[in-house]
């Protein structure tokens, strides 16, 4: 049996070649996906984009003549139950999850697994490196990211394998409608429900396009251009990556194929940080509801929920900030730049709970990673290993200033402001009068005023991190 799960694809998917070199003439390999209620959040852009992508890895699958079938439950009832029924299943292949809920439920089904005597073949595969590869002299894991790169940078990499698809195709269980009717029906109920369709956002074929696309036309100015929003400089690749519709291998050896170059460093850099924030969600398992610094785990968060709708809504009167919540609500991606503006304004300007913000993202993010995103909020909210400083406050004008002088960014998802001249669009209610002389309108009329004072608030974050 192959369990796949946060990995729809064929291509150099470890769990399922091993399971093809090991298979004999004689023997059936029965792929599956446990649909698992915990992780159902129907109406989110999230949910419906894996969902989604699921439904292009079961139809690729079709198109190839093999077949996954569909469990629906908590998945030690499933495989207990699926084990009962098939008592000759002898062992189960998977790729591991090595931190989040993923490595908590991969525990409770190992029991399972073990007591029925099922043996158990894990690869690690959605990482370059595992949490536990990465490590000090003295066995310790790290917390600092420097010292970990410069030991992760110098480590083998394992090259890209394609599946026997000729053996593939012999081997493979198709009819299993009787046994797996209830997961056939719930998966068919779930692709009725999704409210917003990425089909077209989806696929190994389109997650190859993509990279091979920014390797050819963006990687060597990545270093460059990555931090401007308004710019194709970022690689688009990680909702493939989240879902596994891409492996992180196809990933380094196409980009470790192109000429040397400084957006190619860098590039493989932010790989490196994907993997240390696996590593330390690993060894902290509590870091998705617990600051990893303790000090700041008794922080007394405000909590304003009309603010709160504001900041999602893309209504905070800073425009930078509003185009950027305005963009994931649209379509469900933000450029890494703006995710640091945003959180740093949920956090610093707004005193909110960054676990607030970080359930937001996890709902609307297609290329949501747990690791990544709770990492990136615990750095913005300077509450987490490696983070900012909490005294050094991003200043949300400042940076739209910086990474969107002109304005194009803004112009493009918050409407009302497209006739502002690019000198006055970062800050509007400084230049009412001039908006009003120059260009006819009254800002006040068109647009939110902020909801807060970014100075006053600068101010009441460092005493808020100081008590």
């Amino acid at each position: 049996m192959v369990w796949i799960r946060n990995d729809l694809r064929l291509e150099d998917n470890t769990a399922l070649i091993e399971a093809v070199k090991d298979a004999d003439a004689d023997d059936k390999i029965l792929m599956v996906f446990c649909i698992d209620p915990k992780q159902l959040k129907t109406g989110s852009y999230s949910h419906d984009y894996f969902f989604t992508a699921l439904n292009t890895f079961y139809r690729n699958c079709l198109e190839k003549e093999l077949a996954i079938h569909f469990l629906y439950g908590d998945p030690q009832d499933c495989f207990s139950k699926l084990i009962k029924e098939f008592p000759d299943i002898q062992k189960i292949y998977f790729n591991i999850d090595d931190s989040g809920y993923g490595m908590v439920r991969d525990c409770a089904v190992r029991k399972i697994l073990e007591e029925s005597n099922v043996r158990i073949l894990d690869f690690y595969d959605h990482h370059l490196h595992s949490a536990n590869e990465v490590l000090k002299e003295d066995g310790s894991h790290y917390r600092v990211f420097t010292p970990y790169y410069n030991q992760w940078k110098n480590r083998l990499i394992r090259r890209v394998q394609k599946p026997d698809y000729d053996k593939l195709r012999k081997v493979i269980l198709k009819n299993f409608a009787a046994k797996g009717e209830e997961g056939q029906n719930k998966f068919c109920e779930i692709q009725e429900m999704i409210t917003t369709d990425f089909t077209v956002q989806t696929g190994e074929e389109k997650a190859q396009e993509i990279l091979e696309n920014f390797v050819e036309r963006h990687l060597a100015e990545y270093e460059e251009m990555r931090d401007y929003p308004y710019t194709e400089g970022t690689s688009r690749i990680s909702k493939f990556l989240s879902t596994g519709q891409l492996s992180i291998r196809q990933v380094y050896q196409r980009v470790e194929q192109a000429p040397n170059s400084k957006g190619k460093e860098t590039f493989i850099k932010e790989l490196g940080w994907r993997d240390f924030y696996n590593m330390i969600y690993h060894f902290y398992p509590k870091q998705k509801d617990e600051e990893i610094i303790e000090k700041y785990r008794n922080i007394r968060w405000e909590y304003d929920e009309s603010r709160i709708e504001k900041w999602k809504e893309g209504k905070t009167g800073f425009p930078i900030v509003d185009a950027a919540m305005r963009q994931l609500k649209e379509e469900g991606w933000m450029h890494n730049r703006l995710r640091m503006i945003v959180a740093s304004f949920f956090t610093k300007d707004l005193l909110m709970d960054w676990r607030i913000g970080e359930k937001y993202f996890s709902e609307m993010l297609i290329d949501y990673d747990s690791a990544s995103n709770i990492g990136g909020w615990q750095w913005a909210a300077s509450v987490g290993t490696d983070a900012v400083p909490y005294f050094r406050i991003f200043n949300p004008n400042s940076q739209s200033k910086r990474f969107d002088p002109e304005g194009s960014f803004i112009k493009k998802y918050v409407k009302e402001l497209r006739n502002i001249p690019a000198k006055y669009i970062q800050e509007p209610f400084k230049y009412t009068k001039q908006i009003r002389k120059e260009c006819g309108i009254d800002i006040e009329k068109i647009y939110d005023e902020p909801i807060v004072n970014h100075k006053k608030q600068r101010l009441r974050a460092i005493e808020l991190f100081q008590r």
